[in-house]
């Protein structure tokens, strides 16, 4: 099944850089943050996502 949240941050995520090397942005405004706080997000995701696998892995193991 498609991860529609991790495509939406994706999608967000390169519109805003499009966006903001177009402009020429610095570092300092919200479209750059905004781009920081969509990357600890899909970190977040990510780890999440890899997480739940390993455990559904290692808990059908165990019994």
């Amino acid at each position: 099944m498609a991860d529609l949240y991790l495509k939406n941050l994706e999608s967000e995520r390169r519109q805003l850089w499009a966006t903001s090397r177009l402009k020429g942005l610095p570092k300092d405004t919200p479209e750059r943050r905004r781009i920081g706080e969509i990357d600890r997000l899909l970190a977040e995701h990510r780890g999440a996502k890899k997480s739940r696998a390993a455990g559904a892995g290692g808990d059908a193991a165990e019994d």
